[in-house]
């Protein structure tokens, strides 16, 4: 009976093609949802949102606006559980939230290799520790702005050269740009010789990061700059702050497309139904029991939502991996990637969403007067 479905399909083609793609817009824009969704549930779960620490000066948000004496660094040393302090200078040519937001990070060389999560596609890192300007560029941003190893950057007071391209196991880090401490602090207008934006601390095994948080900022308090701890994931939800309540609103926006696939598949489904509501009576007269024409119907919304469905995918994927999108604020991004979570769930929605748009139409074949519907012209 699969190939009977199947013919009934192309025997309405038209209608068939445009519902499917349909299907396949709505699915799209659900995946897309979806990537932004999780993109922000890496940046603030995972182990290293929750054992690293963000010191930040208090009372500030943007990048800009915090200014810490880079010699807390040592005084944060001396603090119970601490591991590793890297004095971090961050300059963004925007605060506000923005698709095309350009972020500089600059550590120092050594410590940068050893604690992120990075490897260099390109270039070397002999090249970037050893010269000034020089700079390594994570592969999404190489990609959106056209940049390969030996180029020249600039963009506002900050001119770099491209020393090496980088990819990373943590998306987020792949639409930054690092450079020297050093270059940053001393770049002609930032004024910044002495300070940093932020401290991130990495904690032992066995430290409790909120004691520790505590007990960084109880050490700095008698210094000349209060300062802010927490966990990387929180600091980061709290900059994202503005973003999180668009995400949680676009969040419905996904549920809306899925209700959308479910109408469309329904209403095709039924009208396929109700054109053929005699051919549905012979098929009984015949032989075919009623819950045999319940999955006749069932198969054919099934197959018209899982073609669709998966189609828009599929596509989806296609244009999360190849765009390298992301957006930010604040100096933090959220990276929208392809993920095997993402294309079960969308292969498994549209499943689901089949079967139930096909339910209705279904209970209609299966309960067709026979005689009446036989009298019908």
């Amino acid at each position: 009976m699969f190939t009977y479905v199947l013919k009934t399909l192309w025997r309405h083609r038209t209608r068939t093609v445009l519902t499917v793609t349909g299907a396949a817009v709505a699915m799209f824009v659900f995946c897309f949802v979806g990537s932004v969704q999780e993109g922000l549930n890496r940046l603030t779960t995972g182990s290293d949102a929750d054992r690293s620490l963000i010191v930040f000066q208090e009372n500030r948000f943007c990048p800009t606006t915090s200014r810490l004496p880079e010699d807390y660094a040592g005084k944060i040393r001396e603090v119970a559980g601490v591991r590793e302090v890297m004095p971090i200078q961050v300059w963004t040519n925007n605060c506000r939230a923005s698709l095309d937001i350009v972020v500089f990070n600059g550590a120092d060389p050594e410590q940068i290799q050893q604690t992120r999560p990075i490897k260099l596609t390109s270039g070397s890192w002999e090249r970037f520790a050893s010269q000034r300007d020089a700079a390594i560029v994570g592969r999404n941003v190489a990609q959106r702005r056209g940049l390969s190893v030996g180029d020249q950057f600039s963009i506002g007071d900050i001119s770099v050269m491209v020393a090496g391209i980088f990819e990373s196991t943590v998306p987020s880090e792949e639409n930054l740009i690092y450079t020297s401490l050093a270059f940053l602090q001393y770049t002609r207008g930032l004024d910044a010789a002495g300070l940093v934006t932020q401290h991130e601390v990495l904690l032992t095994p066995d430290a409790d990061p909120d004691h520790v948080a505590s007990e960084i900022d109880a050490t700095l308090r008698a210094g000349s700059v209060a300062t802010k701890t927490r966990r990387k994931g929180a600091f980061q939800a709290s900059t994202l702050s503005d973003l999180v309540d668009l995400i949680g609103f676009a969040h419905w926006l996904g549920y809306a497309c899925v209700g959308l696939v479910l109408s469309l598949v329904a209403t095709t489904t039924l009208m396929s139904v109700q054109d053929r509501i005699k051919e549905y009576a012979v098929l009984q007269t015949i032989g075919v029991r009623p819950m045999r024409a319940m999955r006749l119907v069932l198969a054919e919304s099934t197959i018209l939502c899982l073609v669709g469905g998966i189609a828009g995918t599929l596509f989806a994927l296609m244009a999360l991996g190849v765009g390298g999108f992301a957006i930010g604020a604040e100096g933090a991004m959220i990276a929208f990637r392809p993920s095997l979570g993402l294309a079960i769930s969308g292969a498994t929605v549209s499943l689901i969403v089949g079967l139930i748009a096909g339910l209705a139409p279904a209970v209609q074949a299966a309960t067709v007067p026979i005689v009446h519907s036989l009298r019908q012209a």
